[in-house]
């Protein structure tokens, strides 16, 4: 496996498949966090996955912030063996403070903008994510959230 770095401030760059023949994809997948860095790997590695890409499905929802159809882009899809059963998985690696209502969050001493950043960010992944559960329904695919309590025990 090699890695090239593409972003020296965070863990980003260009993975290289081991068995590249389970990978779907016209390039090597980019991954940009050491999350999906470690997710890459694990699909890789994990002898009941027959099938990945990263980012290669293109799901069409409404962004309420800008009111425009936007693209979104699930970081990974997974076929696998599941008690000798052909599962596929859309998956988003996302920090599990993004994945809950920043309402709910006490926000301390955090200026103004963020919290409305926060808060947009918020009802956008909501969108995403319900559009990304509509397209699984019609495909046959599971939609799961990967945090990093997820990623502790790959």
């Amino acid at each position: 496996m090699k890695l090239t770095s593409v972003n020296k401030k965070f863990r980003q760059g260009i993975y290289k498949p081991v068995n590249p023949q389970k990978y779907r994809g016209n390039d090597y997948p980019r991954f940009l966090s050491s999350w999906e860095l470690k997710l890459f790997r694990w699909c890789d590695a994990n002898n009941d996955v027959v099938e990945w890409s990263s980012e290669g499905i293109a799901i069409q929802y409404q962004n309420p912030v800008t009111e425009k159809t936007s693209v979104y882009f699930p970081d990974v899809a997974i076929k696998m063996k599941v008690n000798g059963v052909l599962k596929k998985y859309l998956v988003e690696v996302k920090p599990h403070r993004q994945t809950i209502d920043p309402k709910t969050v006490d926000h301390g001493r955090k200026q103004k903008k963020t919290i409305i950043y926060e808060n947009l960010n918020y009802l956008k992944n909501q969108a995403k994510w319900a559009s990304a559960r509509a397209w699984c329904s019609k495909y046959d695919y599971e939609f799961t959230i990967i945090t990093e309590k997820e990623l502790g025990i790959l």
